[in-house]
């Protein structure tokens, strides 16, 4: 099927949210698990990873796209953008522009792209906010994937995805729930045979206003004033980080 994979972007392909320490970084993440699942079936699949979290969308351009083309990948995904949508005043088309040169370049090189369109934050109160933006960026992906032949998996309508149960405690990173339901999306795109199953989670517990509160409180003092003052600091997640699979190496389906 596939010889050759290279992951790019950021946070969220790198896999953070989905603690592991056996792996590289200490993350596994969704596209570890496609590499695993496609190894499975082809034992010579080489896999790189590129992704480095906090990474804006020309940043991952800039750093990672000639990289992953030097790598002559047949199978490259890309997600990008995220955390530019977070800022104060994000140039969504200016965006776009960027996103649509590099995906018409991995294209012209042959390789089977794959994009990916941004979750629908409407059952969050912080991040339903970012909702609209969100929704333009993601129309955005689908002409953009229409133009250039890419595949689109598209989180926006995964519903699962809207259980917080699927995100790790920062609400910003899918948890192993989500990096799996996510990596089962892509292999489903790819037409890809595996045996990823999403997780059989129980009803939602009962939670009462002052619970949230409380609860959105311990949330913004662990996680959202760290967020700030690194913005304020012009310092990133990302700072000190290195691609944690820089070369196509074989894995070990787990």
């Amino acid at each position: 099927m596939f010889e050759r994979f290279v992951a790019v972007g950021d946070s969220f392909t790198e896999g953070v949210g989905d603690d592991d320490p056996v792996y590289p970084n200490g993350v596994r993440g969704w596209a570890d698990l496609v590499a695993e699942s496609l190894a499975a079936a082809h034992p010579g699949l080489g896999y790189a990873n590129l992704a480095v979290r906090g990474r804006l969308l020309g940043e991952v351009v800039a750093e990672q796209l000639d990289p992953a083309l030097a790598l002559r990948p047949d199978l490259v995904t890309l997600y990008a953008g995220g955390n530019d949508l977070m800022r104060p005043r994000p140039d969504i088309d200016g965006l776009a522009e960027v996103y649509d040169e590099a995906v018409g370049k991995l294209a012209a090189s042959g390789t089977t792209v794959v994009l990916f369109t941004g979750v629908d934050g409407v059952d969050d109160p912080v991040f339903r906010k970012l909702r609209g933006r969100t929704a333009v960026y993601n129309e955005h992906v689908r002409l953009i994937a229409a133009r250039h032949g890419a595949l689109v998996v598209d989180m926006w309508a995964m519903r699962e995805l809207r259980d917080r149960r699927m995100w790790s405690d920062d609400r910003i990173h899918l948890g192993p729930h989500g990096h799996r339901a996510v990596a089962s999306a892509v292999l489903d795109a790819l037409g890809a045979p595996h045996t990823l199953r999403p997780a059989d989670l129980p009803p939602v517990p009962a939670e009462t206003p002052a619970q949230r509160r409380s609860e959105d409180l311990r949330w913004v003092r662990t996680h959202v004033v760290p967020w700030i003052h690194r913005r304020l600091t012009g310092t990133s997640s990302g700072d000190g980080v290195a691609p944690k699979r820089p070369t196509p190496e074989p894995i070990t389906p787990r």
